[in-house]
């Protein structure tokens, strides 16, 4: 039996005080980093410049990989890019509802918790690249 798994991108982009964007989705009330699936021929990179400009209006490149995560409960692989803005101007459409950059002490509560977890590896490891599995966690109250 053959296994397949979902490739996805996504940008950790920071504005000259450091604070990370962030998207607003349309189809739920949940802030992510901008990206998505990635879509045949063409590669991580080219396809998480392609998402930026989608989600945000906004012109990127790359400037490192920050990260490879595996979410072995959805067979999913997510590169993670540490962008920056060249050009655009920050424009809402139907994939997002507002686009803010947040201080990474103050993400606010409703963003996806596998997001969370990549901005702090980005805060926490510059200078590395990530390699982990995410793993979905319980809250506890």
């Amino acid at each position: 039996m053959q296994q397949t798994f979902t490739i996805g991108t996504f940008g950790i982009i920071t504005n000259e005080q450091n604070h990370v964007l962030l998207c607003l989705r349309t189809d739920c009330n949940y802030w992510n980093l901008p990206g998505g699936g990635l879509e045949k021929w063409e590669s991580p990179s080219q396809w998480v410049i392609r998402e930026i400009k989608e989600e945000t209006g906004l012109d990127a490149e790359v400037m490192k990989l920050h990260g490879i995560y595996s979410k072995l409960h959805k067979n999913e692989i997510v590169f993670s890019f540490e962008c920056r803005i060249i050009g655009g101007e920050i424009t809402l459409n139907k994939e997002a509802r507002d686009i803010r950059y947040f201080p990474s002490h103050e993400i606010p509560e409703n963003t996806f918790w596998n997001h969370i977890e990549r901005i702090k590896d980005f805060f926490e490891n510059q200078n590395e690249v990530i390699l982990k599995t995410q793993i979905k966690r319980s809250v506890i109250k």
